[in-house]
């Protein structure tokens, strides 16, 4: 069972699936706190410190994405392969993986 299948038998077995828009906004949520983590790690981007998140907080960013692709019908693997191939083509034609390019 991959990553999305156990998010969904989890959902199913305690009842939490939730709407696209909420699934949006509780990832949202999750990678704020992310982000958070490493801007006081950081001293907001300016101190010389390491980027210091938990390890469970990762998780619930994961979970928060799983979840929302699942309340979309989205095969995460699928666009994560399409991503890939996105960066590859980049990097193939301007050198970079970034869009800014």
């Amino acid at each position: 069972m991959d990553a999305q299948d156990r998010v969904r038998a989890f959902q199913d077995e305690h009842d939490v699936v939730g709407e696209p828009e909420y699934q949006l906004l509780d990832l949202a949520s999750e990678v704020g706190e992310l982000a958070a983590d490493a801007c006081a790690a950081t001293a907001y981007g300016t101190g010389d410190g390491d980027v210091d998140v938990k390890r469970d907080e990762v998780g619930d960013a994961l979970f928060s994405l799983l979840a929302f692709a699942n309340s979309l019908d989205v095969d995460a693997d699928a666009a994560l392969d399409e991503a890939l191939a996105k960066y590859e083509r980049r990097i193939e034609t301007t050198g970079d993986p970034s869009s800014d390019t």
